[in-house]
């Protein structure tokens, strides 16, 4: 590299010299194995990101339901908005703490890569079929480690570091707590959390991550998803904002906007200089609150029950026909044509065929599982 590349490499490092105490350095990067082609000017977390947002997995973001299934109206969330509002609030956050704002965003832009078509429903109902079949649980947070360990890239993986892929799996917007602290892990322990998160649905629940950056992401999956599910909503007519109990909008506001500066500025002065991210306790009561809300009054019903019975039933026919197809070797079934054969033989030989059909179906897009359920 000539003395040119060399500054400007040293460019892209120079606002490490600034970071936190408690930020991870690019030169604290693990990789299960080691990549000889890191050797441009692009710190280790920042070809991560790369990796990662061109990686077709990424493109499909743009056609997988956040929250609402099959709604004609172009301003209803999608999965891609959605990691990209995440995206966007943890490195606010991120910055204001002068944590390691690369690390941040590879966790962030990739924490749902593992996501299903038809949103957490269809995540239930892979998690059916995973259990039936594998006598194994399925996750998304895991499916999207898992994928970019082993499926993305023809069956390759991508070889991210191992704080990227731990914050992933560890990202859980679903649990609430008012403070998140790092818990130190090396490669091994990163992938006995990983496994055992197959035979253990609490563990994927209840891991914290390796590092603070991570934790940033956790936290800021919430805050992505609360206050924007609820303008969906109003959009949608399915709630009115005077729907919100009094007790939280006084506390956290009525719009997102409102919602998302709330939070992230209390967490910003509760955090600073700190090895944690915390929440006072005022805006964590009304955080949690605020999602008890959203799941009794958009969640639970953001789909028919008429729907979810279709979706089921749909769900376990193109299983069984995927299985069957593999089995059969029908070379002309959709998982050969767009899947299967562009995967290398490491993956097809070593992955069992119940487990390819279920990474297939993991990482359809939902127009996709909409035509191939209605053949």
């Amino acid at each position: 590299m000539n003395d040119k590349l060399d500054l400007a490499k040293n460019n892209f490092l120079n606002k490490e010299k600034n970071l936190s105490c408690y930020a991870t350095k690019s030169s604290d990067a693990i990789r299960i194995e080691e990549d000889k082609s890191l050797n441009d000017i692009r710190p280790n977390f920042f070809h991560d990101i790369d990796k990662i947002i061109y990686s077709l997995s990424y493109m499909r973001y743009l056609d997988k339901t956040q929250v609402f299934s099959r709604i004609e109206n172009d301003h209803i969330s999608k999965r891609i908005t959605h990691v990209q509002m995440v995206s966007k609030i943890a490195r606010t956050i991120g910055r204001a703490l002068n944590l390691n704002e690369d690390l941040i965003e590879a966790i962030a832009l990739g924490h749902d890569i593992g996501h299903t078509p038809l949103g957490h429903f269809g995540e239930t109902l892979l998690n059916e079929i995973s259990l039936r079949e594998l006598n194994l649980y399925f996750a998304h947070n895991i499916q999207s480690v898992r994928h970019l360990m082993s499926v993305e890239n023809n069956g390759r993986g991508f070889n991210l570091s191992i704080q990227v892929l731990d914050g992933i799996m560890c990202h859980n917007g679903e649990m609430l707590n008012s403070k998140y602290e790092p818990v130190k892990k090396d490669t091994v322990e990163f992938l006995r959390d990983y496994e055992l998160s197959y035979k253990d649905l609490e563990t994927s629940r209840k891991m914290h991550p390796m590092t603070l950056e991570g934790c940033v992401v956790r936290i800021s999956d919430i805050i992505g998803y609360i206050g924007r599910d609820i303008e969906d909503a109003v959009r949608l007519n399915r709630i009115k904002l005077e729907d919100i109990p009094s007790n939280i909008t006084n506390v956290l506001g009525k719009t997102n906007s409102s919602i998302v500066n709330t939070i992230v500025l209390d967490i910003i002065e509760n955090s600073i200089n700190k090895p944690y991210i915390k929440m006072s306790d005022k805006v964590f009561k009304a955080l949690f609150e605020l999602k008890k809300f959203n799941y009794k009054n958009i969640y639970d019903y953001s789909l028919k029950l008429e729907d979810k019975e279709y979706y089921r039933k749909g769900m376990n026919k193109i299983f069984d026909r995927y299985l069957k197809d593999i089995e059969n070797k029908n070379y002309d079934s959709i998982i050969f044509k767009i899947f299967l054969n562009d995967q290398v033989d490491k993956y097809n030989k070593e992955t069992s065929d119940k487990r390819k059909v279920i990474d297939f179906i993991a990482g359809m897009t939902d127009e996709l599982f909409f035509k191939e359920i209605e053949k």
